[in-house]
């Protein structure tokens, strides 16, 4: 093994382009470098392979001294580039941009890597305009979430997530891939990615589980460096072309929140943050990454300070300002020379600080603020100006901000890099998704997969079988690369937007011949065909960041996560009973309790979020051509597999904590730590599992009837009386969608959460609230003439056909309330109701209330349910919520419930109405 800085760069043989007659088995192939980390008694200081060079250090502080402060200031802002103008860079002295997940040049989803390489252009030549006649220039970058390869961009290689790398346990695998996602980055221009991730998920509830490598800190240490070393290079590498700046998130604890919840809690000690959450900063750091992301979480600890002890607003923990956390440890103790950027408006979410203000996200370290909205960054930039002006920031905290970003841009070799479209790789379509990128994806979805059951040995199958492939994610692409893939929740995605990718429905096609492969489950079908096997595949549907969090009524039981899911179960059952063996694959961003799915099937295999190449999933199922096995199961779980549907948190205990005990808020909530499936285990064709599984009979694991969620402890909270029903925000389930409609077409459409949903006579568009695009802006178009129809409608539709039965709520005297925020008054009349099937339905004029209310604030507008009976039927209530006008007005929109009586929390912010629709005194 060659070893560099104390971390594995390669394994031998590895099964890398090889079968496995002659080579090592999966079971045999070294895995050391990936089985040790070390206990750090301290935050350890980083010895960045990427040295500090005199020399640059002088041409730096030379440029610091001819800046003026409002060029200094530009270089910490960082809007989304749709946020801002080429014009505006240069009046501004912007120093970077990113795009969102869903961001696109000309908000063309297929845009070329020409296209993004000529958008590049136009804010890097602005930059430079912006500094004409200065004497000195300072060139821009553009920042993106290349995360599981350069996954915004149309045609490029998706690989697997993290959480799949993970269980292939090969670091050279995570060090390749890195180069091939620079590559791809660097052909469209753009200089920087936000990777790797380097959480250490310890609740799998979190939507972001699979966005880590591990539960456990040594994965996560090892391949760290192996993805920073990848995307970067060496230091002259990354003054090249081919390499891209690297950026080490979330720092630190995303992956330790109490419940799984995105930004929330994290209460682990200091030593076990070090130890456990951190250790992926250490060796990323070490291997030279020039960027750390800080977190969304809080962590409560006392050595988390306020920095602003004066102030009337208590802190409430947040990484975002943590002088702690961000300078006395990343930037003193532990010598980090990059610099620090924010995440998505993190800075908001301290308290007391806004989207266009926060002066302790300031002082605590953070150097550049990712402030997305024009109107905030605008606003943001003035906040700095007047705190240096004012004496709340000192000149020093700007001057220390802006040393780093300059010795980043200064180490990434911009000064000597041509404008983004003349670069060496620049707007070459041929890099993204190039076959030598693909075959790499390919081999990477072969080591990722975890065979979990193999009955009678029923795999690896011949290529001569007659197969049938069934199930909800057989033939869909979206549930098999997840989120993050061109949009942001990996939604709203067609067959068109990924070129030559192949579902495992295909692959299965190619592997085995077209003809004999068979998809209805007819049973005369299926009584004609006579298959020799069964191929379902099921998966979750894609999501991403808080979105996909597991709410407090649901469990980690696959089938009951939504009401579609089912349908697999029910197909396995089918199939059973027709005495047909199945083979099971299963696309999840997380292990889930699927007890039943297991006992039913013959063969049962984790794929995770394999991404585009299909084959690499039936390299495996299948024999070789020569009907011998031709690639072997390497996979081995770096999550523990539940036996429980709560079992949320059954994590392995790291081998790095000296007597580690775990804290009550890592039990399993059903009262064991014993997982079905451990950390590590993983069948193979020639070699035992290392690990053995909790039950040694697969067809008879007992099942849980738990019927209510995780953080449902009491049935009787299933009850209207003592449960939120959430219709539209952050806890929502799928159970609701949010649509529109108007004169032009009062069918309507699906409203997106990615980009502007538009018809004739009303435009949504997602927009922040609390959270990144949680919110809608809604504008009503309509003409409010004599004769002319031009009305439109937002509402909420629930996916049952019939209807949902909602009257136990209109006994609970629940009230429908809305959040939102009036920015053009209505200017005819706007109704607010309930519909059970058009004509059936009930709604209040509360066009009166809504021009009283004061324009551009969050409140809460809240109506009896009580006030909708008349015409209402509860019993078959398909559309919760609706409004309607038509006329003008606009109206952001952030969060929809029906709330009963027994939960109501009067509040300024909450304007209860009567049933004529006015405000109650």
């Amino acid at each position: 093994m060659k070893i560099r800085n104390g971390l594995a760069r390669s394994v031998t043989c590895l099964l890398v382009g090889c079968g496995i007659a002659g080579a090592v088995s999966a079971s045999a192939v070294s895995v050391k470098g990936v089985t040790d980390v070390p206990h750090f008694a301290q935050w350890p200081q980083i010895r960045s392979a990427i040295a500090q060079d005199k020399n640059m250090e002088q041409e730096i502080q030379a440029l610091l001294a001819q800046m003026t402060l409002e060029e200094k200031v530009g270089q910490m802002i960082q809007p989304d580039f749709r946020e801002v103008t080429p014009e505006e860079i240069s009046k501004y002295k912007i120093g970077s941009v990113l795009n969102g997940g869903g961001g696109w040049p000309n908000n063309n989803k297929h845009a070329s890597a020409q296209d993004w390489a000529q958008q590049a252009d136009h804010y890097w030549l602005a930059a430079e305009a912006g500094f004409k006649g200065r004497g000195f220039r300072i060139p821009f970058m553009w920042a993106t979430d290349a995360v599981h390869g350069h996954n915004n961009v149309f045609s490029a290689t998706l690989f697997p997530h993290n959480i799949g790398l993970g269980a292939a346990r090969d670091p050279n695998l995570i060090f390749r891939i890195g180069q091939i996602t620079a590559r791809e980055v660097a052909a469209t221009g753009l200089d920087w990615t936000f990777a790797p991730t380097v959480a250490v998920p310890r609740d799998d509830r979190w939507g972001r589980t699979y966005e880590g490598y591990s539960e456990d800190p040594a994965i996560v240490y090892h391949y760290a460096g192996e993805m920073v070393r990848g995307l970067q290079g060496s230091a002259a590498d990354l003054r090249g072309q081919r390499h891209v700046i690297s950026n080490v998130k979330h720092f630190v604890g995303d992956g330790g929140t109490q419940d799984g919840v995105d930004r929330g809690q994290n209460f682990y000690s200091e030593e076990a943050l070090r130890n456990l959450h951190a250790v992926g900063y250490f060796s990323g750091l070490d291997a030279g990454a020039q960027v750390v992301m800080a977190s969304f979480n809080s962590w409560h600890n006392p050595l988390n300070r306020d920095v602003l002890p004066d102030d009337e607003v208590e802190y409430n923990g947040k990484l975002h300002g943590s002088q702690y956390l961000l300078t006395d440890v990343l930037k003193d103790k532990m010598g980090f020379d990059g610099l620090i950027v924010s995440d998505w408006n993190g800075h908001s979410e301290i308290a007391g600080c806004t989207m266009g203000a926060c002066l302790p996200a300031v002082l605590a370290g953070v150097d550049i603020f990712m402030v997305t909205a024009r109107k905030d960054w605008q606003a943001f930039r003035q906040s700095l100006l007047d705190g240096v002006a004012n004496h709340q920031i000192p000149m020093s905290r700007i001057d220390d901000a802006v040393t780093r970003i300059l010795r980043v841009k200064m180490r990434a070799g911009l000064w000597q890099k041509p404008q983004p479209s003349a670069r060496e790789l620049a707007g070459k379509q041929v890099e993204l998704g190039a076959a030598e990128h693909k075959a790499l994806a390919r081999e990477a979805v072969r080591k990722s997969l975890v065979l979990l059951k193999n009955e009678d040995q029923i795999l690896p199958l011949s290529r001569n079988s007659r197969v049938l492939v069934v199930g909800s994610a057989a033939n869909d692409l979206g549930k098999q690369v997840g989120g993050w893939s061109l949009t942001w929740q990996g939604t709203e995605n067609q067959r068109a937007d990924f070129p030559g990718a192949q579902s495992l429905l295909d692959a299965i096609r190619t592997t085995v011949g077209a003809d004999r492969v068979l998809t209805s489950t007819q049973p005369a079908d299926l009584q004609a065909a006579k298959p020799d096997v069964a191929i379902l595949v099921m998966g979750e549907d894609p999501y991403a960041e808080w979105f996909g969090d597991i709410p407090d009524n649901k469990t980690l039981a696959y089938s009951e996560l939504k009401n579609s899911y089912q349908d697999d179960l029910q197909t396995l059952k089918q199939l059973k009973a027709a005495s047909i063996p199945v083979v099971t694959v299963l696309f999840s961003g997380r292990p889930l309790y699927v007890n039943e799915e297991i006992n039913l099937s013959s063969a049962f295999v984790a794929a995770w979020l394999p991404g585009t190449e299909g084959e690499g999933i039936t390299d495996v199922l299948f024999k070789a051509a020569n009907d011998k096995p031709g690639y072997d199961f390497q996979g081995r779980l770096s999550f523990s597999w539940p036996f429980l549907k709560c079992a949320t948190a059954i994590n392995r205990t790291p081998t790095n904590i000296p007597g580690w005990k775990r804290p009550a808020f890592e039990q399993d909530l059903q009262g064991t730590t014993a997982p079905l499936f451990p950390y590590g285990y993983g069948l193979s064709y020639q070699q035992p599992s290392p690990v053995a599984a909790r039950v040694s009979n697969l067809d008879q694991l007992p099942l849980d009837n738990r019927k209510f969620g995780c953080n449902e402890t009491d049935p009787a909270k299933l009850t209207a009386a003592g449960k939120v029903l959430e219709l539209f925000g952050p806890k929502a389930s799928e159970e609701h969608r949010l649509r529109m409609g108007d004169a032009s077409n009062w069918t309507g459409t699906e409203v997106s959460g990615n980009s502007v949903t538009e018809m004739k006579f009303i435009k949504v568009q997602p927009i922040d609230y609390l959270r990144q695009q949680d919110a809608r802006a809604v504008t009503f178009l309509g003409e409010n003439k004599p004769g002319v129809d031009s009305g439109a409608t937002l509402q909420l539709q629930t996916t049952q056909v019939k209807g949902a039965d909602r009257r136990s709520y209109l006994k609970a005297n629940s009230e429908l309330q809305v959040t939102l925020r009036v920015q053009q008054a209505p200017q005819s009349n706007m109704t607010l109701g309930l519909q059970c099937g058009w004509p059936c339905g009930k709604s209040i004029d509360v066009t009166s209330t809504l021009r009283k209310l004061p324009l551009g604030q969050w409140l809460t507008i809240s109506l009896p349910l009580s006030c909708l009976k008349d015409g209402m039927d509860f019993a078959k209530t398909n559309t919760p919520f609706i409004l309607a006008t038509n006329g003008q007005a606009r109206l952001d929109v952030a969060t929809v419930r029906w709330v009963p009586e027994s939960l109501l929390q009067p509040g300024k912010d909450l304007k209860q109405l009567d049933c004529q629709g006015q405000l109650k005194p």
